[in-house]
Parts: structure tokens; sequence; C-alpha cells
């Protein structure tokens, strides 16, 4: 946040601009990212419709040990799809390069560092994005030092907005936005996100809701799901 400039001689603005530093110095977990809000999906669950006010990790448990449908109903076998290099989601105006991110010894997804040139990442563990199951992305929605972060619209997506993946071979894999959900992070719809589906899916994660400052994280997740729809050539 930036202070605009003031002419000598007024010591009410001054004053003013003393107090604001004062403040500033003294809440720092607000000073960057106070004076914005993060969007929350049109359509979030009742059970989270606060506003977003501070830094955190998407974070999110861990998949399921062991497959989801029974071994007799398993897909058969396809050909491997190349693992994702950038995501591009235009209506939001997100461009990122991709981390590849796997499990902390606590079991839970790891997330990208809190940086200056904040990146999203993809869980290496799952699926790449355009093969059968739910490829899944992850990305921070601020930071109190840097600012919004890569996902800070991600509630802004709606049903039909377009995210691409492109991929190592130089192919891109195209996603369509089926819907945006907002949840509890102590209820995180585990299955919802990681269970196996018939088709190609996309799931991209990052915080919402309110900011529990003793626990210096959100309460909530909001997480877009979305389908593939093509897949551009090299």
């Amino acid at each position: 946040m930036t202070e605009s400039t003031r002419r000598p001689g007024s010591r009410t603005w001054i004053a003013l601009a003393v107090a604001l530093a004062v403040v500033a110095a003294v809440a720092i977990v607000v000073a960057v990212t106070g004076q914005q809000q993060a969007p929350q999906p049109a359509a979030a669950t009742d059970r989270s419709e606060s506003t977003a006010s501070e830094s955190a990790a998407p974070t999110a448990p861990a998949p399921p040990a062991g497959p989801q449908t029974p071994a007799a109903e398993a897909a058969p076998a396809e050909e491997a799809v190349a693992e994702p290099v950038s995501v591009s989601i235009p209506s939001i105006d997100v461009t990122s390069e991709l981390m590849r991110l796997g499990l902390n010894d606590d079991g839970t997804v790891e997330v990208p560092p809190l940086e200056a040139d904040d990146q999203a990442g993809w869980y290496e563990r799952g699926p790449a994005p355009g093969a059968t199951g739910p490829a899944i992305l992850l990305g921070h929605v601020d930071s109190a030092e840097h600012g919004p972060g890569i996902f800070f619209d991600l509630g802004a997506l709606r049903p039909g907005d377009e995210i691409a993946v492109a991929r190592e071979d130089g192919t891109t894999a195209v996603f369509a936005v089926d819907k945006v959900e907002t949840h509890p992070k102590v209820e995180f719809p585990t299955l919802e996100v990681y269970g196996n589906t018939s088709d190609a899916q996309l799931r991209l994660i990052t915080c919402g809701g309110d900011f529990d400052s003793s626990a210096r994280s959100y309460e909530d997740n909001i997480i877009a799901f979305a389908t593939l729809t093509d897949t551009r050539p090299a």
C-alpha cells in the first residue's frame, strides 16, 4: 500500500500519515492486503460467506490411499499424457509456470512457496492434466508481504470459463469450468476432489473465507472444478 504525496505545511495530512504508519507497523499482517478482497464464488456454499484478509497456504489433505473404485470397474490403461509446464486462465488474467508438488511429512499436499514471483503448482502424484482422473493445481490467494497471489481471483471464475494447460510435448489441454465452490478446510471434500473419474478433470485450489489469526491460515478452501473439452496439437 502506498501513500499519496502530501503538500508541505498541511499539519492535518502529516498527522494522518504518521497515524497510518503506526497502524501499519503494529498490524503488519493486513498492511498489504487489508484494502483488497479476494472474489468469492457466486454459488458458494452457505457455510462460507465471509471475506479473506491475509496470507495462507491452500492446504488440502492428501488423496485417500488406494483406488476409489473396485478393481473390476477400473478403466483400461491409456496412453501416457505429457506433464504440464504452465497454466493460463484468460478470464481472470492468470498465466503461470507450474511447479511440481508432492506431499508434506504430515500427509498434506505441498504448496508453492510464498514469494514475490508467485506461481501455481501441480500435484505430481495425481494425474497429469488431460489424463483420465482429477488433475490438481494449487496456488496462493495472497500474501501479507507480496500482496495478491496467483489464484487471488479464483473465486471469480464462472461456468464455461476456459483453463488452458500447456504440456512438455507442446500440446495444450483445454478445460471448461463446471463450478466453483467454497468448503471449510475441516470439511474438505476429499473424495469429490481426488476421487476417480471416467474422464479428464481438473481441480484448482486456493484459500478463502475468514482468516484465523491464531492459526495464521484461512478457514476455507475455494475449489474450481473443470472438465477437459479439447486438446490442441503442438
